[in-house]
């Protein structure tokens, strides 16, 4: 190995989204006993867009504590209590998730529900790391085949024996889908724009029939891994269970691919910093795809309506954290010119339906 990427780091917590220090000691100690007299120190990841995840330093105990954003408008993409649940189930027949400890659903605590698990050290590729940190171009390829790997191995878990089957109802999941992102859409709409309306009419009248169901992640990137530093091909966890559940596993294939940035995409796209899949090394969507299709066994199939809803949805949760920008509900400055993803996004999506395919959207 040439270089090894820093291990992921948290920061100083940011304005607006500190935590009650003294009731959340008060909490540990009655839940945790044995470092009542031990300094408590929180720390914030700054990377993440939705839910906050905080590192809490207690004595000899390290805490991920993850919550609500503040300000957030839709209860059901920020449910903790149904995220605990998701990953106490998981645990057992899925090991690359970090172990939940303890979930609150008392609001006083720190203003919001809230869930404790473990800390996994290791590395997590960011887009915006120093260029000095990034994998060569085989570590590249060797991850980009463990991710896509280890999504198909998500997705054949068998969902009735290991008790994950009632977090999800698969009938009709990509019609309920493709409704749902539109309604909070409009629900946190702030501009007019035009690729965003052509989209939503389009999915409308393309839903496919449900696939077999199975368990999806439906956030499932670069930055939802924790690789083993000694060996970046081998991934420890998956991170940011907040949108699993029980449905079709082409719209968990195709949300990873909208997410897929390669380097033919224009650099509008690259300057979002949402995966750092544009590096050399990384096959391109229509290849990623292919690897996805071999390591479940199954023949390829059209994924041009899976692909269009990804771009959709990822614009729609843009869109969703600039409206709380808007009204003030975070200060985060990385907020300010957000909205741009949203058209870029639509823009995708509306050149992927124009010349039905994934890769070359932006080129003759």
């Amino acid at each position: 190995m040439d270089k090894i990427p820093p291990i992921d780091t948290a920061a100083e917590v940011r304005p607006g989204e500190e935590l009650p220090l003294e009731l959340l000691r008060d909490f540990l100690s009655n839940n945790f006993p044995g470092n009542e007299n031990s300094d408590l120190r929180v720390r914030q990841f700054p990377k993440g867009f939705s839910n906050l995840t905080y590192l809490i330093e207690w004595g000899s105990r390290d805490f991920i504590l993850r919550r609500p954003p503040f300000g957030a408008n839709v209860k059901t993409a920020h449910d903790m209590g149904r995220e605990f649940r998701m990953l106490s189930r998981l645990k057992p027949v899925f090991a690359k998730v970090p172990q939940p400890l303890l979930y609150c659903e008392d609001d006083t605590v720190i203003g919001a529900p809230f869930y404790l698990m473990e800390r996994v050290n290791g590395v997590i590729l960011r887009a915006g790391m120093p260029q000095q940190a990034y994998p060569n171009a085989s570590q590249m390829e060797a991850v980009a085949k463990k991710f896509i790997q280890n999504l198909a191995q998500l997705h054949s878990l068998d969902i009735h024996t290991s008790g994950l089957e009632d977090l999800g109802k698969p009938e009709g999941y990509a019609e309920r889908q493709v409704q749902g992102w539109i309604k909070r859409y409009h629900g946190s709409q702030t501009h007019e724009i035009s690729a965003m309306d052509f989209t939503a009419d389009w999915l409308l009248s393309h839903i496919p029939p449900s696939g077999k169901p199975a368990l999806i992640h439906n956030d499932y990137k670069y930055d939802n891994l924790v690789l083993d530093p000694d060996d970046l091909s081998h991934i420890k966890a998956v991170l940011d269970w907040e949108m699993a559940t029980i449905g079709d596993p082409l719209m968990d294939l195709g949300t990873s691919l909208a997410y897929w940035v390669t380097a033919e995409d224009p650099d509008f796209m690259k300057g979002l910093n949402l995966n750092i899949s544009h590096l050399p090394g990384n096959p391109d969507r229509t290849t990623l795809a292919n690897w996805y299709f071999e390591a479940t066994g199954q023949p390829p199939v059209n994924l041009i309506f899976y692909y269009v809803f990804g771009l959709y949805k990822i614009a729609v949760i843009i869109q969703q954290i600039f409206y709380r920008y808007e009204k003030g509900y975070t200060r985060d400055p990385r907020f300010a010119q957000i909205i741009e993803g949203v058209k870029a996004y639509g823009k995708a999506a509306q050149l992927a339906i124009e010349k039905q395919r994934m890769d070359k959207l932006f080129q003759n």
